[in-house]
């Protein structure tokens, strides 16, 4: 599903990932760690076509990012540190305008869906400016699930949520079809992030030091590696 060969990212003379290697399969649900700075939001705005890479190639079901960012822009949801709504619209007006970016079918429907997904029915016509920061990103993740993604890149998702929130996005990743869609997410709750993924990986000197089977792991082994990592 994901290829990532010989990534490099420089942001002048820091370079961030050096010539970084990653195979997602369809299906996985992967945890990314890493200690701040490693790297991690630089990834996934490059894996998301938010960032150009400086060297490698990312190819997503065998299509080159570099060539076709456009058409694989509507096979990836994309939850980051900005929400990309716009504050003066509505959540349904947001989501509509999405909706039709994306040639969702009934969406109306579908908006109404995913509304009531995410905790927000009841509020969907009211400005997101009025919006907490917790419901912002719950309605960023509704956008980001509209179009039935096959991809979904999350970036530290629960920044800003409070514990309801929280634990409803975790009710809804583990409710995903892992067999249909693919997940990447960033996170620091080791907890969290353990508890929903399959596969875990820690970035480390701006290459995927740590990458591991959770079902082949115990949560001590990867909490030593992790908390070692940030000592760094």
């Amino acid at each position: 599903m994901i290829k990532v060969r010989k990534l490099v990212k420089a942001f002048g003379s820091r370079i961030v990932l050096r010539g970084l290697n990653l195979d997602i399969a369809p299906g996985e649900f992967i945890t990314l760690m890493g200690a701040n700075g490693a790297g991690k939001t630089t990834l996934m705005n490059i894996i998301s076509t938010l960032g150009k890479a400086t060297a490698g190639q990312v190819m997503i079901s065998g299509i080159d990012l570099s060539e076709s960012a456009a058409h694989i822009r509507r096979y990836i949801g994309l939850v980051s540190h900005k929400t990309l709504l716009y504050d003066d619209l509505s959540a349904e007006q947001n989501l509509r305008f999405y909706a039709k970016m994306y040639d969702v079918p009934q969406p109306q429907a579908r908006i109404e869906t995913v509304v009531q997904q995410v905790g927000l029915w009841g509020r969907q016509k009211d400005p997101v400016r009025t919006y907490s920061r917790g419901m912002q990103q719950r309605l960023a993740i509704a956008r980001a699930i509209l179009h039935n993604p096959p991809i979904l890149l999350l970036d530290e998702p629960d920044t800003g949520l409070d514990q309801y929130a929280a634990d409803m996005l975790g009710d809804l990743l583990a409710a995903v079809d892992t067999g249909k869609r693919t997940v990447l997410m960033t996170s620091h709750n080791l907890e969290r992030g353990l508890s929903l993924g399959n596969r875990v990986l820690i970035l480390m000197n701006g290459k995927i030091g740590y990458d591991v089977r959770r079902e082949d792991v115990s949560i001590e082994e990867v909490r030593q590696v992790y908390f070692e990592q940030l000592k760094r």
